[in-house]
């Protein structure tokens, strides 16, 4: 079968390799569709810097490169391995890609997301969904309904990175938003706040191609570049400062906004990877009792809350994901490094 093979920094082939069977307690998957994540990027670039040992096995899947790239998927299985019976052949799933040691701290807290030595399907295994066809142990499939396409069903990984933020942060229905960031994950939030009642969100966003993606949805939107973002943080707000406010951008302006745009006893959460250091006056924190948390991946539960959510048509993909088929995921790949293309799905068959 083919797949998206990679060897080594900036060095990702499409290759023919062995079709995969299911062992005990798997299922075999025909992918559909498969998302190129941002970690996907930095694994390409720099892979040391995204966590990726070069060297040794995974610690927990055991798993060495080359690997099939690939962690956020959707797709039908075809073949059930013994002992499984939660599925059937011919189901229409999406994948918690996580694999964790379950004996750290985070693991014995039930935070499988922070495993110490977190793997994920597609980043730390030999299998992935950038190939025609993987194995996954059958606990982490969840059925897509009716309704949810296979499509949609590779943004669930994704959109349940964001919704995992959304839980973060606290927010109540009525609340008040402020999302520095429109990409994929900026959206994702966008969406998850909607879904959970939360109208007042406005959007900061310096590229104007993202800040017209996010506005043809329906979100308002402000270039903090070139607009006074606090004038409109104090409309949205009342003037009081929002309630919560999103990093989905990565830059330490975007945190330096977000603390100055709160509402006393505010919350920064901060969902995307920063790749630079950043100054801040820690005063600042303790003047208004304002909080700051982390926010990493997702659990299961999450992945149910975005389906139960995309089947009640909540998510929208008009405008914002764009498919390419295997051969053309390197192109894509450096297309989204210069800052073309908000979302684009592998079609994997």
């Amino acid at each position: 079968m083919k797949a998206a093979l990679f060897h080594a920094k900036e060095d990702l082939r499409i290759e023919e390799v062995p079709e995969p069977s299911p062992g005990p307690g798997e299922v075999k998957l025909q992918n559909a569709f498969a998302g190129i994540c941002g970690s996907d990027l930095h694994v390409y670039y720099s892979p040391e810097a995204a966590g990726l040992d070069l060297e040794n096995p995974h610690p927990v899947t055991g798993s060495t490169l080359p690997q099939i790239l690939g962690h956020e998927f959707s797709g039908t299985v075809t073949e059930l391995g013994e002992g499984v019976t939660n599925v059937a052949v011919g189901d229409r799933v999406a994948v918690w890609p996580i694999y964790y040691c379950g004996e750290c701290p985070a693991c014995r807290k039930g935070m499988f997301n922070a495993c110490q030595k977190i793997g994920f399907h597609g980043l730390s295994s030999n299998g992935g969904g950038m190939a025609e066809f993987t194995t996954v142990p059958a606990s982490k499939l969840h059925v897509l309904p009716e309704n949810v396409d296979l499509r949609l069903g590779a943004l669930v990984e994704p959109m349940s990175v964001a919704w995992h933020a959304v839980g973060r942060s606290g927010v109540d229905a009525g609340g008040t938003a402020l999302i520095a960031g429109a990409g994929p994950i900026g959206i994702g939030v966008w969406f998850a706040l909607k879904a959970r009642g939360i109208e007042k969100v406005l959007v900061s966003e310096p590229s104007a191609d993202r800040r017209a993606t996010i506005a043809a949805l329906g979100a308002t939107v402000i270039d903090p570049v070139n607009e006074d973002l606090a004038a409109a943080v104090s409309e949205i707000s009342d003037g009081d400062g929002v309630d919560v406010a999103f990093d989905a951008a990565g830059a330490g302006p975007a945190i330096t906004s977000a603390l100055a745009s709160l509402v006393p006893g505010g919350r920064v959460v901060v969902v995307a990877i920063h790749e630079r250091p950043m100054e801040f006056l820690p005063t600042q924190l303790v003047m208004a009792e304002t909080d700051i948390a982390g926010a990493l991946a997702y659990l299961p539960e999450d992945f149910d809350a975005v389906i139960k959510a995309m089947s009640e048509g909540v998510y929208d993909t008009t405008g914002w994901v764009d498919e390419v088929s295997l051969d053309g995921v390197v192109d894509a790949i450096h297309a989204l490094r210069g800052g073309v293309g908000a979302k684009i799905l592998v079609k994997s068959a």
